[in-house]
């Protein structure tokens, strides 16, 4: 009848809709039209599929062959449509039964000698297709990450002879197995490497109790940038699904995954020159940006306030939200951003405030290059003073101060978290903190006087009260406390030195 619908798939941010390639064989002069919202690079699949299908071996039609790709609604880019526009020729000129390619799902971008080749966002494809009864048959380049998606019948091919071969059951393919990657344990690093600086320790384990936002303050070479690195280490591995999150968000952006690091939580670390649209992600087909590929990790900035003052105000809603909605003329797309914000700087222009070469009006400048609404978003700002001797070492590490140990605390107190309110109390709404916090009579009268006399904004009280919680589950406390609240009140070392340089 000249006529065949295959299913594909589109790529839509970390979404993957479906697409049916509908091909029509009609009599006429010979011609090739491809409709459906399809970009250029889409319409020139036209050549090669022509190309593929004669170097593979195949007669091409001499008829007016018309491809649709349905939904018209949904942008289509790239060249993965190139593989189910091939076998729908196919099928509508005969060399294939009709009903061959019902329970496939293709994916691939078709060489001009017929090879297939890998595409981005494959990862997507195959989560979306594993909840359906259907198979899906990619590219051979992209073995390596679709063998993570397991629960799901998946056949890599090398070219599109061996997909015909397959559907005509002639030579089939062998169904890809799974990884079987599984969690590993990583050594820790010790915490002996860091001289001193127990406060900014101590931070640290807040923070990565429930993933609260930091900000390391000090002068130059006192540990701002090891400490930051280090807090990967005393964070949980990736669950399965937070995994396969993750994978998808690279798969989109085109990064090699390595199926040994696939339960590692990412640490990004951008340069302070990286412009907004590079932390958040964009271009005219949205492709996501730092934030999203630091999701489910740990986004790292250092030098805070170099980075330009537009690029960190963009960063308030995905701290807010956990995602990012990139809007273009051809489209939008939405991409996780729940990260955890680990910043460090200097509290000065020249890198000490007290080294009597800037003035208080030029650090409250230097300050204020940091928005007052960015800042209300990081839950600790901790100062990391410049230690009094010049050690080479730790001549006698603290026994019971280990990474290994701090560990293992976090994940007790995260376990306390969760089965007490399903979440982490870094994701606790405003409402919530009643009941959670369990506060007396006189440490709710405390918190307010203290809120009052500090001129905190409602979202830094709330976020106080989130790390006073933490505190007491990492003391294995049941309510909030005064020293609980003391110390999460101590842990604002932007305000302190603001405070100094109004009162000098």
């Amino acid at each position: 009848m000249g006529y065949a619908i295959v299913n594909t798939r589109a790529g839509e941010g970390v979404g993957a809709p479906p697409v049916q390639v509908e091909v029509h064989l009609a009599n006429g002069l010979p011609a090739f039209h491809l409709v459906g919202m399809a970009e250029t690079c889409v319409k020139e699949a036209r050549d090669r599929v022509r190309s593929a299908l004669i170097n593979s071996g195949f007669e091409f039609p001499a008829r007016r062959i018309t491809v649709n790709l349905a939904p018209a609604t949904i942008p289509k880019h790239g060249g993965r449509y190139d593989l189910p526009i091939a076998i729908g020729i196919l099928i509508a000129a005969g060399a294939l039964p009709a009903d061959c390619a019902r329970q496939y799902e293709l994916i691939g971008e078709l060489g001009l000698n017929g090879n297939l080749k890998s595409v981005r966002g494959l990862i997507p494809a195959l989560l979306a297709a594993r909840d359906t009864e259907r198979h899906i048959i990619f590219a051979a380049e992209n073995a390596q990450e679709a063998s993570l998606v397991e629960k799901l019948t998946r056949y890599a091919a090398t070219s599109l002879l061996s997909v015909f071969n397959h559907l005509n059951h002639t030579e089939k393919l062998s169904a890809l197995p799974d990884s079987g990657v599984q969690h590993c344990e990583e050594n820790s690093p010790r915490w002996d490497d860091i001289i001193g600086q127990h406060q900014a320790k101590r931070a640290l384990m807040i923070a990565a109790a429930a993933r609260h936002h930091i900000l390391f303050v000090g002068p130059p070479g006192t540990g701002k940038s090891l400490l930051a690195s280090r807090l990967l280490s005393l964070l949980p591995p990736l669950s399965v699904d937070e995994a396969l999150q993750v994978a998808a968000i690279a798969s989109v952006k085109g990064i090699p995954i390595d199926p040994r690091t696939l339960f590692s939580r990412p640490f990004r670390a951008p340069h302070h020159t990286s412009s907004a649209i590079a932390l958040t992600g964009g271009g005219s087909q949205p492709l996501p940006g730092e934030v999203s590929l630091a999701h489910q990790g740990v986004l790292f900035l250092d030098e805070l306030p170099e980075f330009g003052r537009r690029a960190l105000d963009v960063l308030r809603e995905p701290l807010e939200t956990g995602d990012i909605c990139i809007s273009r003329a051809q489209g939008q797309a939405v991409y996780p951003a729940r990260f955890q914000l680990v910043a460090a700087m200097n509290p000065s222009p020249t890198g000490d405030i007290h080294d009597g070469r800037t003035s208080p009006d030029s650090i409250l400048r230097y300050i204020n290059r940091l928005s007052g609404p960015f800042l209300d978003r990081i839950d600790l700002q901790v100062n990391v003073p410049r230690l009094d001797d010049y050690l080479l070492g730790n001549p006698t590490p603290d026994k019971n101060d280990t990474a290994r140990q701090a560990r293992e605390q976090i994940i007790q107190a995260q376990h306390t978290q969760l089965c007490r309110q399903g979440k982490l109390n870094s994701a606790l709404q405003s409402a919530e903190l009643t009941d959670v916090c369990g506060l007396s009579a006189s440490d709710l009268h405390f918190i307010q006087r203290a809120a009052k006399h500090l001129k905190l904004s409602m979202r830094v009280f709330h976020r106080t009260l989130k790390v006073a919680r933490t505190i007491a589950d990492l003391e294995d406390s049941q309510t909030v406390q005064q020293a609980h609240i003391s110390e999460a009140l101590g842990y604002r070392a932007l305000d302190n030195i603001i405070a100094q340089l109004s009162s000098s």
